[in-house]
């Protein structure tokens, strides 16, 4: 009898444990691709019952190459690495996990909202050179009474919230589809994106991607920033126009930018590189243990349910 075949497209993780453990039940082959091209992939998940990705690009070339597949997990939140029109003609059912590193990722954007603000990047790189200077860092500001405006307002910003409000920060959000009456049971007040350029004195993106929000942070969006309005990006790296950016800081439009996510990774001659008022950090806003756990259980368990002939706990598209 022919036994279960996963193929998995990439894997950044130490190792699979977590989704063998749950893909036991299926007594499943796992196959995972040498590299992230086409050809690769298909060369493991031609024949595959599901297909596993964590940031390959799942092309509609990947995707007709597909002749068993039913069910295709994605390793995170965001699918825009999976041709999801492909897929549902297709008839296969993609699934990601809404709702992984929540913590981790609404911890990170406060920390590296509070370390920007603070200039703790800065400060230790003076130290660490033999400068103890007080005077270098001025001025600091205090947290308290300050805005901070959420470009979005999903799972994880909502995970912000209560965070920065034990700062003391005024929270808005700009989200258009979220109700009313979401942000008030947060006491978050929602504006339109243009007031929450204008108004917050730090910003935290948290919007996904998608052809409208594509260098959402552009040349404009930067005019219309605070001079000394710090940005957050923990989201997608393409959000921000890099070079709008690096622009933006060099005729002091906005105070300081502190990102985990660039639209180059890892960078190559970014204009955002060796500046006093940047923190970068290596794409790592999602991870802890737990949280790959949690991930690879998750992502693991819906492709169970599918080959299962049930219904998943985190379907992307609808079929039929």
């Amino acid at each position: 009898m022919r036994k279960t075949l996963i193929a998995v497209a990439d894997s950044p993780f130490v190792n699979l444990q977590p989704t063998e453990k749950v893909l036991v039940s299926l007594d499943a082959d796992i196959q995972i691709a040498k590299q992230t091209t086409p050809e690769a992939i298909l060369e493991v998940a031609r024949e595959a019952d599901g297909l596993m990705v964590t940031f390959a690009n799942i092309s509609k070339e990947i995707i007709q190459g597909l002749e068993r597949c039913k069910v295709i997990g994605r390793y995170g939140i965001g699918v825009d690495n999976i041709d999801l029109d492909a897929a549902t003609e297709a008839g296969i059912q993609v699934c990601y996990v809404p709702d992984y590193c929540q913590d981790e990722v609404s911890d990170h954007a406060m920390t590296l909202l509070v370390g920007l603000a603070r200039k703790i990047t800065y400060s230790n790189s003076l130290v660490q050179q033999g400068r103890w200077d007080a005077k270098a860092v001025a001025p600091i500001y205090r947290l308290r009474g300050r805005t901070l405006g959420l470009v979005g307002l999903g799972q994880i910003p909502q995970s912000v919230v209560p965070k920065a409000q034990a700062f003391g920060l005024n929270v808005i959000a700009s989200d258009p589809f979220v109700p009313e009456e979401v942000a008030k049971n947060f006491d978050v007040e929602l504006v339109d994106f243009d007031s929450l350029l204008e108004r917050s004195d730090y910003i935290s993106v948290h919007a996904p991607l998608t052809d409208k929000t594509h260098h959402l942070f552009s040349k404009d969006a930067f005019q219309k920033m605070k001079s000394e309005a710090l940005l957050i990006n923990t989201a997608r790296g393409p959000l921000v126009d890099d070079q709008a950016l690096a622009d933006a800081l060099d005729g002091g439009q906005i105070g300081g930018a502190a990102l985990d996510v660039l639209p180059i990774e890892p960078p190559v001659d970014s204009p955002l590189l060796n500046r006093d008022n940047v923190i970068i950090t290596p794409h790592t806003a999602f991870y802890s243990v737990e949280a790959l756990v949690d991930l690879q259980t998750k992502a693991a368990e819906d492709v169970v349910s599918v080959l299962n002939g049930q219904t998943p706990r985190y379907p992307v598209n609808k079929l039929g």
